[in-house]
């Protein structure tokens, strides 16, 4: 009543001006809300998980960490028994993770001793359950002994004289090449039985190979131990 005396709007116009007044006053609390000071938390700082670590198991009683990554034919947590002997800190047998390979071995035995010729050795060779590793000397005649992992590079494997025989166990592709009838896919073959298998128990178990059949476990049977 006042604006439309004073300033002689009709009713009309003053109810359009006030709506517009009333928008105005909206969209100005919402500017300055949206606008106001606000908290800000710092960024969460993410750390990288520490790989696993193999040189932890340094002692023979002590059992690897359960949550280790599982090696080939092994599964989280299996673990395998191995003798390490020669020129290491702490000679004797170590537990270690299915899959270990000879360096791990090496890192459980405190390491190689300083001034050890370690050319022979094949530290990424994979590790099976109750395997003798011979530092800085030649692998010893019975067991299951290191092979390529013999610090002065004798071990027992094809090659090293007529009587030799090559060990499922320790072989490499290349060394059981070199038996009659086997070619590198057939190697190949031994190779990953053994990987999965967890190494060979017995001769026989060639048998059960992919390529081999009877009478090329009979041409090889005099030829190779476990």
């Amino acid at each position: 009543m006042w604006l439309q005396t004073r300033c002689g709007l009709e009713r009309r116009s003053v109810f359009a001006l006030t709506v517009l007044l009333a928008a105005a006053a909206v969209f100005a609390v919402q500017h300055f809300w949206v606008g106001r000071t606000q908290p800000v938390r710092a960024p969460e700082v993410v750390r990288a998980a520490a790989p696993y670590d193999m040189g932890r198991q340094k002692s023979a009683g002590e059992s690897p960490d359960a949550t280790g990554p599982p090696g080939p034919g092994g599964t989280a947590g299996a673990e395998i028994v191995v003798d390490v002997s020669g020129k290491v800190r702490k000679p004797g047998i170590h537990r270690l993770p299915a899959g270990s390979r000879v360096v791990d071995a090496l890192d459980a035995a405190g390491g190689v001793r300083p001034g050890t010729n370690t050319d022979g050795l094949n530290r990424a060779r994979f590790l099976v359950d109750g395997e003798q590793v011979v530092v800085g000397g030649p692998a010893p005649a019975g067991g299951v002994a290191a092979g390529a992992g013999a610090g002065a590079g004798a071990g027992a494997a094809a090659g090293a004289g007529p009587a030799a025989l090559v060990s499922l166990n320790t072989a490499t592709v290349d060394q059981l090449d070199t038996l009659p009838g086997v070619g590198p896919v057939l190697a190949q073959h031994i190779v990953d039985y053994r990987a999965q298998h967890g190494g060979f128990r017995s001769v026989d178990e060639l048998r059960e190979v992919n390529g081999i059949g009877e009478r090329r476990f009979a041409d090889l049977r005099n030829l190779v131990r476990p």
